[in-house]
C-alpha cells in the first residue's frame, strides 16, 4: 500500500511537472503576444490569395512596404508612449507642420538645400515639438491623452492659420530626387514597374533603434518601469521627468522624419495629409500587443500589426470588398484581439 501511494504521488509530481513545463496557450500568448498578428497576416493573406492569386506578387509586397513606412514610424514612436503609460495623438499634427514649413521655407530660401540637411531640419524641428509635449504633461500633471489633443490642434491652427493652406507641389530638388530613388524595381507581366521607395532604409534603421533603446538602454528599462507603475518607478529612481522629455521627444522625432519622407516620397507637401490617421496607428500598435496602460509592447508587434492594419486598407480591392469594410474588419481584429489579451491575463 505504501509503495503504491509512493508511485501516485510520483505520478502526481510528473503530471504537475509536465503541465508546469507544457503551459497553455494563454501563457505563450501572454510571452509572445506578436503571435496574435501573425496569425492574423497568415490568415488573410491565405484568403486573399485563394480570392485573387494576383496577389502573390513581389508588385504587392512593394506597395505594401511604401504605404506602411509612414505609419511604421508613427507607430514606433506611439509604442515608446504607450509602453511609458501615456498617449500621444499630436503626432500627426507634428509630423505635418514640420513636413509643409521647413518644404515651403526650404523651397523658397535654399532649393537646392542637401536631403540630408532638410531631413536633420524635420528631425530637430519634430524632437522641440515633442518635447514642448513632454514638458507640458510632466509640468502639469495632466493625463497625456488631453495635453496631447490640445497641442494636436495647437500645432494644426498653427499650420493652416500662419502657415499656408494650399498643396505645394514645389518641393526642393533634393527632396525629389530622394523620392524617385528606388531601392529595388522590375517590371511585372503586365507591363508595370514596381518599385520599392528607398525610404524603406528609414524604416529599418528606425526599427533596430527603437529595438535598441527599449532593450539594452537604462532609458528603456525607466520606460517600461513607469508603464507598469509610477509609483514604484520613482521609488527606484527613476527620473520621470527625463522619461517624459524622452518619449514625447523621441515620438515626434519619428514624426518629423515621416512627415518629411512623406512629401519626397509622394512629391508634394499638402497640409491636410496624415490627418485622421491617429487611431489606425494607435490600433495597430494594440494588435502587435502592447497594452493601452502601458509597461508593455515589442517593435516586432508594433510592425506586425501595422503590416496587418496596412494589408486590411490596400487588399480588400483585390478581392472585391468595398473600402467601407476597412474600418469594420480592423475593428474587429481589435475585439479579438482584446478579448484573447484578457483571456491571457486570467490564465
Amino acid at each position: 500500500m505504501t509503495e503504491m501511494n509512493q508511485t501516485m504521488s510520483s505520478t502526481d509530481s510528473v503530471d504537475v511537472a509536465g503541465r508546469r513545463r507544457s503551459p497553455d496557450w494563454r501563457a505563450k500568448l501572454a510571452r509572445r503576444p506578436e503571435w496574435l498578428p501573425a496569425g492574423l497576416i497568415l490568415i488573410s493573406c491565405v484568403v486573399i490569395a485563394a480570392i485573387n492569386p494576383r496577389f502573390l506578387q513581389w508588385a504587392t509586397l512593394f506597395d505594401l512596404l511604401h504605404s506602411a513606412t509612414t505609419t511604421s514610424l508613427f507607430a514606433l514612436g506611439t509604442l515608446v508612449v504607450l509602453a511609458s503609460g501615456g498617449i500621444d495623438v499630436s503626432f500627426t499634427a507634428i509630423a505635418a507642420l514640420t513636413m509643409y514649413s521647413i518644404t515651403k521655407a526650404v523651397f523658397a530660401w535654399w532649393p537646392d538645400a542637401p536631403f540630408g540637411l532638410i531631413l536633420l531640419t524635420g528631425a530637430v524641428g519634430g524632437v522641440v515639438l515633442g518635447v514642448i509635449n513632454g514638458l507640458l504633461v510632466h509640468r502639469l500633471k495632466a493625463p497625456s491623452l488631453i495635453v496631447t489633443i490640445g497641442t494636436q490642434y495647437l500645432y494644426r491652427g498653427i499650420l493652416l492659420t500662419f502657415v499656408g493652406t494650399t498643396f505645394f507641389m514645389n518641393i526642393p530638388h533634393s527632396m525629389d530626387r530622394f523620392g524617385r530613388i528606388p531601392l529595388l524595381a522590375y517590371r511585372t507581366v503586365d507591363g508595370l514597374d514596381a518599385v520599392l521607395p528607398v525610404s524603406v532604409l528609414a524604416l529599418a534603421a528606425a526599427a533596430v533603434t527603437t529595438w535598441w533603446l527599449l532593450n539594452r538602454t537604462m532609458m528603456g528599462r525607466a520606460v517600461y518601469a513607469m508603464g507598469g507603475s509610477l509609483t514604484i518607478a520613482q521609488r527606484l529612481g527613476y527620473n520621470v521627468r527625463a522619461v517624459h522629455l524622452f518619449v514625447f521627444g523621441y515620438t515626434g522625432l519619428l514624426a518629423g522624419i515621416a512627415g518629411i519622407l512623406h512629401v519626397s516620397t509622394n512629391r508634394l507637401a499638402n497640409p491636410f495629409d496624415l490627418v485622421g490617421s491617429e487611431l489606425d496607428v494607435i490600433a495597430a500598435v494594440i494588435l502587435g500587443g502592447a497594452r493601452i496602460t502601458g509597461g508593455s509592447g515589442t517593435v516586432l508587434g508594433t510592425l506586425l500589426g501595422v503590416a496587418l492594419v496596412t494589408l486590411v486598407d490596400n487588399t480588400l480591392i483585390l478581392v472585391g470588398v468595398p473600402s467601407t469594410w476597412q474600418k469594420v474588419i480592423v475593428g474587429a481584429f481589435i475585439l479579438v484581439a482584446g478579448v484573447l489579451f484578457a483571456l491571457r491575463r486570467r490564465g
